[in-house]
């Protein structure tokens, strides 16, 4: 290698030649060609072959001291990778960073080898270099080494099966972006907190963009074995040879031992995956998001990547960031449920908007689910909703993991309630009466997680103080961040004195059939958990973080179920054959705002609404039945109200729930919560005008846009500054 001589310069000049970071690596090994057969064809996967494809070699950073002649290194470090003898081509070697910058790319003989040796070494080991008796100490972490160690991923792909089979030990883990079924062929892993084990049944994973990344973790057998290692490291390696074929098996067998735990991937393609990615907004969105592809997180591995999943590489291979509190809060409640208590635990989670309760959540059950065949779980939060759409509260009985964010696992409830609403601040006692329907058909025998709204302020405070009573809860989980508390601390002493909205100190009975002198000796733990996860109390920056969006993405996912479970061509809303209903067989009514009788048909066409059973039969006389105030009654699910046929009197209604719980529908209720938009915009097969989409459409008629009224104000766009003379 060729060192040529450069003039001295300052540090700070030197820290500018620092080369491109490097974003693709295998094993530590740099990668020149990559073959775009292995990669996803999603844009984001796109702009990443492109960049490997354009980007220039990267070019020889200059060494503080000047040697003219060629040198030998033969490094033994963990970070280096040793040169024996002579060798007549240049050797790639990994960079060695001082504070100006030194790399070496090439390794010969040479007299002075020793002394190299020893120089880059210490470069290696100490992170910086001694100079005349004075020692430089070594700069800030960021501009220590630009291009870190990677995780090494041991997983051979079977091209034949289209699977890969992966091979993690005790305490590795993988964090990644994507999708794929995960099957444990030998060991234990764990996944936002649920156990898999051999022999269990598999599971998908989703990792999209729009959440935290999911993180499968090696664990060690905690049951004691009457194998011993020799027997426990051939059975893995018997494993292996049954999923890989001759020629990727023989690179993956000397990774096994009889600690390792060898996962199964496969592709995952659900009508869910299908429906979403026929959408090119959203065909992105189990890739790497922007902030990801800036900071280069991504680890590209041909094997993982075959199956559809993208490992990743420095502070975002962090994945779930758990405090101290997070931590002990699981643990307290764990014991809670294995007999530390003296009754069945009832959970209610609360904090402020973006404090990490929907994850929280998900990791609460996931861990329950490891000592419990079911848990129950209440929805108060009408937003952000984990099992239905928005709008909707509900009692759901949870028997699977939840390995993936809302939208992902779109499922009939127990019992559910049409609300209408993305918050409750329009009625706050048809809020508390609906969740009281609800509560009176939990069973009590088995524990019970309640999502709370992160409204915390106000009349938000007050109906969480309801809930609390209400519900008769043991355990209460307060989540914060930063120093300043979002709202009061819910102590048991503070609840004796505190105003609801409903209750009022001394604190009320709860909606259960116990003497009142038994509940008001009650009492609940109060476990206070302060957020550490980066952007806690802010909103998502990027694109599906909205709270809009993800309410439009849980919308999708419930729809998607019209889709046919097998593989095939996409079909938009339109392909469907709808029901007919008779006007004179179905109530209809609107949830948020008063409308005309002659204009609420106008209102519901195109529109989504909830299909609920009313206690009492609906009769008309051949026109529409009209409600004249909102009930709270059961709904079977949610439907678009596609068509009125006035002539013919019928409703045409397209929905994903199943005719025998059609057959018990009498009302259609109205709310607030909308269609997506892309459900109109984007409808494949149309080949005139897109039904209910039009351009011909004037803003300036009075009424044609809407009110919006921020803090009892009217907005400056919608003051009318004329006067009349």
């Amino acid at each position: 290698m060729k060192v040529h001589k450069v003039s001295p310069r300052s540090r700070n000049e030197q820290r500018k030649r620092h080369p491109p970071k490097n974003k693709w690596r295998v094993h530590n090994k740099k990668i020149s060609n990559v073959d775009p057969s292995g990669l996803s064809s999603s844009p984001a996967t796109a702009k990443l072959e492109h960049h490997l494809a354009t980007r220039q070699k990267l070019k020889l950073k200059r060494l503080q001291k000047v040697y003219t002649k060629a040198v030998d290194l033969t490094l033994e470090d963990n970070h280096s990778v040793r040169a024996k003898g002579k060798v007549s081509a240049p050797v790639t070697l990994p960079q060695a960073h001082t504070n100006g910058g030194t790399e070496v790319e090439a390794a010969s003989d040479s007299e002075d080898s020793q002394e190299w040796r020893s120089y880059a070494k210490s470069v290696l080991q100490n992170g910086m270099e001694r100079r005349g008796g004075r020692e430089n100490s070594a700069p800030a972490a960021s501009e220590q080494l630009e291009d870190e160690e990677l995780p090494g991923y041991h997983a051979q792909h079977d091209h034949v099966q289209n699977h890969t089979v992966l091979v993690l030990q005790q305490g590795q883990s993988l964090c990644f972006r994507g999708r794929c079924l995960l099957t444990c062929l030998s060991g234990r892993v764990e996944v936002l907190g649920f156990t898999i084990e051999q022999g269990q049944q598999p599971y998908p994973l989703f990792s999209p963009s729009s959440h935290c990344p999911l993180t499968i973790t090696a664990l060690g057998d905690c049951t004691p074995s009457t194998k011993n290692k020799k027997e426990g490291r051939l059975e893995a390696k018997a494993i292996v040879r049954k999923y890989l074929s001759s020629e990727p098996r023989k690179r993956l067998l000397s990774e096994v031992d009889s600690d390792s735990c060898v996962v199964l991937l496969q592709p995952l393609d659900t009508p869910l995956t299908r429906f979403l990615s026929s959408f090119s907004e959203l065909s992105p969105l189990f890739d790497i998001n922007s902030k990801e592809l800036r900071s280069q997180a991504a680890v590209y591995d041909p094997a993982l990547s075959a199956v559809g999943v993208t490992a990743l590489r420095g502070p975002c291979r962090q994945g779930l960031v758990t405090s101290l509190s997070y931590r002990e809060a699981l643990s307290n409640l764990l014991s809670a449920w294995e007999g530390d208590f003296d009754r069945c635990p009832i959970v209610l989670v609360c904090g402020a908007k973006n404090s990490g309760k929907s994850t929280f959540n998900r990791h609460l059950i996931n861990s329950l689910l490891n000592h419990t065949a079911s848990v129950e779980y209440l929805e108060c939060d009408l937003g952000q909703t984990e099992f239905t759409p928005p709008g909707c509260l509900s009692l759901s009985t949870v028997t699977e993991p939840l390995l993936g964010p809302p939208f992902t696992h779109q499922r009939e409830p127990d019992h559910m309630v049409f609300y209408g609403q993305a918050d409750c601040q329009a009625d706050l006692d048809r809020y508390l009466d609906s969740l009281k329907t609800l509560w009176r058909h939990y069973s009590g025998e088995n524990p019970i997680i309640i999502n709370t709204m992160g409204w915390v302020k106000g009349h938000g405070f007050q109906l969480l103080l309801d809930l609390i009573r209400f519900f008769s809860v043991t355990h209460l989980v307060q989540l914060s961040y930063g120093d300043t508390p979002q709202c009061h601390s819910l102590t048991p002493e503070f609840l004796r004195s505190a105003q609801g909205w409903q209750t009022h100190p001394p604190s009320q009975p709860s909606i259960t059939d116990e003497p009142v002198s038994h509940l008001s000796a009650r009492s609940h733990v109060l476990l206070s958990v302060h957020s550490e996860f980066e952007g806690a109390g802010t909103s998502g920056e990027m694109r599906h973080q909205r709270s809009n969006e993800l309410r439009d993405l849980a919308l999708l996912g419930y729809f998607s179920h019209l889709q046919s479970s097998e593989p095939g061509p996409i079909r938009p809303l339109h392909c469907f054959t709808p029901y007919q209903v008779p006007h004179s067989a179905v109530a209809i009514g609107v949830t948020h705002c008063e409308v005309a009788p002659n204009h609420i048909l106008y209102a519901a066409n195109a529109s989504l609404v909830g299909l609920c059973c009313l206690g009492e039969k609906v009769s008309g006389r051949g026109g529409p039945v009209l409600l004249s105030q909102v009930p709270i009654c059961h709904c079977v699910g949610l439907g678009v109200l596609r068509g009125v046929d006035m002539a013919r009197g019928l409703y045409f209604l397209v929905t994903p729930v199943p005719p025998a719980a059609l057959r018990q529908v009498n009302c259609l209720l109205l709310g607030e919560i909308k269609m997506p938009k892309i459900l109109f915009t984007t409808q494949h097969g149309v080949e005139m005008e897109l039904p209910y989409v039009t351009t011909d459409y004037s803003f300036d008629i009075t009424g044609a846009g809407k009110l919006h009224v921020f803090k009892r104000r009217t907005r400056t766009c919608f003051v009318n500054t004329k006067t009349n003379n």
